[in-house]
């Protein structure tokens, strides 16, 4: 176990020194004014959302999803607005001054 664990430190470390290398190298490009400077890591990270954006759309066309259980029926309802069988508190409301009016 404990050379791996040497292993993934020096990975590590060579992960740190290319970052260093690339920045050393992106800051050099902008002191001399380099169009590639700009252009190239624009280009990368294009590439790279594109890329993320396609795998997306990729995934979504190639599911293949197994429905499980009894297909759904459709809701058959009447009307919508008193099917629930009770008035709303303006209703009830109304309805008690018409009683009391006596007409």
């Amino acid at each position: 176990m404990a050379e791996r664990d040497e292993n993934s430190r020096a990975l590590g470390g060579l992960v740190c020194l290319g970052t260093l290398l690339v920045g050393a190298l992106f800051l050099y490009g902008l002191a001399t004014r380099s169009y590639w400077a700009l252009a190239i890591p624009v280009a990368v990270l294009l590439l790279f959302v594109l890329s993320l954006v396609f795998w997306i759309g990729w995934t979504v066309m190639t599911v293949e999803i197994d429905a499980q259980g009894a297909p759904l029926e459709p809701e058959v309802s009447g009307d919508s607005a008193g099917s629930s069988g009770q008035g709303s508190a303006s209703d009830s409301g109304a309805q008690g001054s018409q009683d009391a009016s006596g007409s």
